[in-house]
């Protein structure tokens, strides 16, 4: 990640430089219309007066004429040192980044079957991020990587050939529907997110979720915005509080004791939290959670996650295949089933909870699954069946000695 760091403090200082250079050219060219402004007010108010003043007149027009001259050769000049920055920021790009990331491509990867996949999840990722007309243009052309960049650049493209996807509407529409909703959810408009809670209620109670009691208090909470033109309807409102009673008592306590300061403004009272703009971005977020979990989906996108990773990863992997080429060891990565390294992709790239076996330091796989003994100790399968004697088994941690059959495979 360092790369990236370098990378962007280069741009950073472009981006300073650009809202320098425009205010400078903002201020100057004000300045030069007040200048000319004011002297083309003077001449006409000098017209018709004695012919002395011409040569006055000319000497002023000059002055000027070399006045905008100045101004504009610096304007020029100050934009010259941008592009020397801008420049700055390629190299940095060309220095910190390899180009190049064959080498840690595996041969023969993307066969017709794996592209058909690659494509399946493309298609799905443009669904979530509502670009439909993309999802529906990639499924019309040619099976490869490339073909998604002119889809972005022209998405009127057509092509005689087909990817073989075929876009289902039942698989569009839920996409098509969420992204309707959370677009009006940004402009802070809540009612097409209730109707699809109400709609979806049960579904949403199994999964013990909230979102509709916080969609109604967000309500409730608009209405107390609006002072005390609104207190009967947030009162008619508040009614829809009531199937939440149970598990939300105190929060409905708070907002219906804040209707005692509507006179004097919810802002101005110790109810002032509620106004905190910072739950909108959080409604954004349950939704979307909620949501994806109804249609059995992730929160974050597939292709969003596995493109992170490998931007982790790549730089790792880049250096670990520069030394092995170095050192002539080329037969220690096959580049099939496994790493020569380990690659820390951080906690946020953790979904799968990891057993490393204690005695034989090996994780566990489905083949060899964590073993819990009778003394609640754990070892891999493998450890067990390497360290019983006959029908008895000692534990490595403890001496309670029992029986291998005893030992159940545990799930994370």
């Amino acid at each position: 990640m360092d790369q990236c760091v370098t990378v962007e403090r280069e741009l950073e200082k472009v981006l300073h430089k650009f809202s320098g250079y425009g205010q400078l050219c903002e201020r100057g060219l004000e300045e030069l219309i007040d200048y000319t402004g004011g002297l083309k007010h003077e001449i006409l108010q000098s017209h018709g007066q004695d012919a002395e003043l011409s040569g006055t007149l000319s000497l002023v027009l000059t002055q000027c004429c070399k006045r905008i001259k100045d101004t504009v050769q610096k304007l020029a000049s100050d934009h010259k040192d941008i592009h020397s920055s801008v420049s700055r920021v390629g190299k940095a790009i060309d220095k910190n980044f390899d180009s190049d990331i064959s080498s840690v491509g595996i041969d023969g990867c993307w066969q017709a079957d794996s592209q058909r996949l690659l494509n399946e999840v493309m298609v799905e990722h443009f669904f979530r991020q509502g670009m439909l007309d993309v999802a529906e243009e990639l499924c019309q052309q040619p099976c490869e990587v490339e073909t998604v960049i002119p889809i972005l650049q022209m998405r009127n493209l057509r092509s005689g050939e087909e990817s073989g996807l075929s876009v289902d509407p039942s698989q569009k529409e839920p996409f098509v529907e969420l992204n309707r909703i959370l677009e009006a959810l940004k402009v802070r408009v809540l009612r097409p997110a209730l109707e699809w809670a109400v709609s979806n209620r049960e579904m949403l109670i199994a999964q013990n979720s909230s979102l509709e009691f916080k969609l109604h208090r967000l309500y409730f909470i608009s209405l107390l915005m609006g002072g005390t033109t609104n207190q009967r309807e947030a009162l008619q409102y508040a009614k829809n509080f009531q199937p939440f009673a149970l598990n939300h008592q105190k929060d409905i306590q708070v907002l219906m004791g804040s209707l005692v300061y509507l006179r004097q403004g919810i802002e101005n009272s110790p109810y002032v939290h509620l106004l905190d703009a910072n739950q909108w971005a959080d409604i954004c977020d349950i939704f979307t959670r909620d949501a994806c979990a109804l249609l059995g989906l992730s929160v974050e996108s597939p292709l969003s996650v596995s493109f992170s990773a490998g931007c982790v990863a790549l730089p790792a992997l880049i250096n670990i295949k520069a030394v092995i080429e170095q050192r002539q060891c080329t037969g220690v990565w096959n580049q099939k089933d496994e790493l020569p390294i380990e690659v820390d992709l951080g906690k946020k790239c953790w979904y799968h909870s990891i057993f490393a076996c204690p005695i034989l330091r090996q994780q566990t796989t489905d083949n060899n699954p964590p073993m819990k003994l009778v003394c609640g100790h754990i070892i891999s399968r493998d450890a067990l069946n390497k360290m019983f004697n006959g029908s008895k088994l000692k534990c490595p941690y403890c001496p309670m000695e029992q029986s291998p059959g005893d030992a159940k495979q545990i799930f994370f």
